[in-house]
């Protein structure tokens, strides 16, 4: 048996955040964390780069584009959908889920989400960074992982036809 997996060393890897700008009190701590993230294993500082758009409903588009440039191995969406008094969360949460898993699928790098869909602003800073982790710094760092999986699986010996 032959087993194939990423390990977290992200030196001479090639990244990119794409951070939404809406709800910025939280996604700046996703892309302070994601940043560290990367630091943290290895990538260089020279080596990331930081697309911003709009809002999280946003970020489907611009990953697309980003991941379409072929300069990256590893690609982080961070955004923040924070629950409201109308259905708008659902709208925008299902949607850029969809979006992000869609590019994820049909990218030649890896693909991770760290957009948190959140009842309340409280809840969504907790999970940027004040009490329960940074999801920014998580999602990063399976970036890593996933673009070094990635590298072994394209690595890995054919097998012969039985």
């Amino acid at each position: 048996m032959n087993v194939y997996e990423g390990s977290l060393v992200g030196t001479g890897l090639k990244a990119a955040l794409v951070v939404a700008r809406f709800n910025s009190l939280v996604t700046e701590q996703l892309l302070v964390g994601a940043a560290d993230a990367l630091r943290r294993h290895g990538v260089a500082d020279g080596d990331v780069d930081v697309f911003r758009c709009p809002g999280t409903f946003e970020l489907p588009a611009v990953l697309r584009r980003v991941v379409a440039t072929g300069r990256y191995d590893a690609v982080v969406a961070l955004g923040a959908v924070i629950r409201g008094g109308t259905p708008h969360f659902e709208y925008v949460s299902a949607e850029v889920t969809k979006g992000v898993a869609h590019v994820a699928m049909e990218a030649g790098c890896a693909v991770t989400m760290g957009v948190l869909t959140c009842d309340s602003m409280e809840q969504a800073l907790e999970r940027a960074g004040v009490k329960a982790g940074n999801k920014g710094a998580d999602a990063a760092a399976a970036a890593v992982e996933q673009a070094n999986v990635l590298r072994a699986i394209a690595r890995a010996p054919a097998r012969k036809a039985e």
